[in-house]
């Protein structure tokens, strides 16, 4: 019996590294053993990802004569769909500093530019492959448009994943304008309204979006968090000095390695942050250059009229915070220093801000920056080290944040001590329950440099700690949550067909 077709829409999408792509390209690979998958994205394909696919490429370069198919030997059957952005015209204005123009005016993000391409090939693939459902995921949020216009013009039922909600202060604490938050919210709305399933990540955030809904739209809304695939944890991993693994290069210069006599690994106790902090400019900006009134003239400007709904310390989104307290240990224990080391996977600004922000903060000796990695290598890189960290932008008015971070279930994979400087909400309550994991405000110095205190010292006599959380693996594989997801999926199926 031929598998029931299904068409997935995600301009993000592997091998690219965001959360997106990792979220969807885990659950379409494992509802392609039950469904005839095909995944419409703005990503281009390499050939590791052509391997296990088939992918058509509809770009002006490969459609000068036909598409171009790599035939696929499992999983599933890929559409790369370029946008027709105005990059000329874009990085003009970014050059001329001009970036608020483009806030304004391109709305809702920049895959706008993206939407008409991606329905007019959509379509044909509906014609083509007859699916029984629509998904769409989001970030970027215009992909939605796309699975409007398909819905509307093909009768089919409509999944909408939000990974992140457009009004989640965590993540969207202002807009360029008033006008901007209202056309978000109406967006989120109207997509809530639209769809007949709507899946969040975050339980806080789905329950504020809720509580704003017609009755019958509330009953459409569906929790299914992000994952991890325990395979690829379980494999053992080769031994290496923690942060030298030539797997591990940046793209581009990393901050120099600290000044010290080689030592062997088990001497020195690493802390562990994979992915990208946000806070480097606003360390930067402490460091006197902005004191310049052409910068604060032009800093104004580019705040004028923006609405914000509430203010966050994007300073905790950076290293300072744990590097001050690691200094703080190594104050008290002066044998210590050289051997505490932050090292932070998988930055992607320039290493001239990086350093200037470390000098800023004081932290330089402490901390390691390393660019992009693939996220394959990540396993490996938690496996060594022993303490791993997550911080989240501390809220100043103290209300409980809907964000969490999608490295917490990746974390929770591994037998490593978690360190999580995160605001009350949803990431707090999501780990307050969980073995090994150690909760600190985000801005809380002597709390951080009191864990790493004890963490380091119970290595250094021998003891390091590891937690079994063997028990949440099932929990957390995306299995389980692909499972959840096809059941929205037929859910949603059953809704469209008992429409009136």
């Amino acid at each position: 019996m031929p598998k029931p077709a299904l068409l997935c829409v995600s301009p993000s999408f592997a091998p690219a590294t965001t959360p997106t792509a990792i979220r969807a390209s885990a659950l379409v690979a494992r509802l392609a053993r039950d469904w005839d998958v095909t995944v419409l994205t703005e990503t281009p394909q390499n050939r590791t990802s052509a391997a296990a696919t088939s992918v058509v490429d509809t770009s002006a370069a490969a459609t000068s004569g036909a598409h171009t198919s790599v035939p696929a030997t499992a999983g599933p059957r890929i559409e790369v769909v370029p946008a027709r952005r105005p990059t000329r015209l874009l990085s003009l204005l970014r050059r001329m500093r001009l970036g608020k123009l483009i806030e304004l005016l391109v709305w809702p993000d920049e895959s706008i530019f993206w939407v008409r391409p991606a329905v007019r090939v959509a379509r044909r693939l509906v014609r083509e492959r007859r699916p029984e459902a629509v998904v769409v995921f989001m970030m970027p949020y215009s992909a939605g448009l796309v699975g409007l216009a398909l819905q509307r013009r093909a009768d089919l039922a409509l999944v909408l994943n939000l990974d992140d909600s457009p009004t989640c202060t965590d993540m969207h604490p202002e807009f360029p304008s008033r006008l901007h938050y209202r056309l978000a919210r109406g967006l989120e709305d109207r997509y809530a309204r639209r769809a007949d399933a709507t899946i969040y990540v975050s339980r806080t955030n789905l329950e504020l979006v809720r509580e704003r809904l017609p009755v019958d739209a509330r009953e459409r809304l569906e929790l299914v968090r992000y994952g991890a695939d325990p395979a690829r944890f379980a494999a053992p991993v080769a031994s290496a000095a923690p942060g030298t693994s030539a797997a591990c290069q940046p793209a581009w210069a990393p901050h120099p390695p600290l000044a010290e006599p080689q030592r062997t690994p088990g001497e020195r106790f690493e802390i562990a942050y994979v992915g990208a902090m946000s806070g480097w400019w606003t360390l930067i900006s402490s460091d006197g250059e902005s004191a310049n009134p052409l910068k604060r003239a032009y800093d104004a400007w580019t705040r004028l009229g923006r609405h914000s709904l509430i203010e966050l310390d994007p300073g905790t989104s950076s290293p300072a915070v744990l590097g001050r307290a690691m200094l703080g240990v190594i104050a008290e224990h002066p044998d210590w220093k050289g051997l505490l080391e932050l090292v932070l996977y998988g930055n992607p600004y320039p290493d001239d801000v990086v350093q200037r922000a470390l000098a800023t903060a004081g932290v330089q000796d402490v901390v390691r920056v390393l660019g992009p990695a693939p996220h394959e290598q990540m396993p490996g890189i938690l496996a060594r080290a022993d303490l791993l960290f997550i911080t989240l932008p501390n809220r100043l008015d103290g209300s409980r944040g809907g964000r969490i971070s999608a490295k917490t279930y990746e974390y929770l994979m591994t037998d490593r001590p978690i360190l999580a400087a995160v605001p009350r909400g949803e990431n707090w309550d999501y780990l307050e329950d969980k073995p090994g994991v150690w909760l600190v405000a985000p801005d809380d110095e002597r709390a951080m440099q009191a864990v790493v205190s004890e963490l380091a010292q119970t290595k250094a006599e021998g003891k390091p700690l590891a937690f079994d959380r063997s028990a949440l693996r099932e929990e957390l594989s995306y299995d389980t949550r692909a499972r959840e997801f096809a059941s929205v999926i037929h859910r949603a199926i059953a809704h469209h067909e008992g429409r009136p």
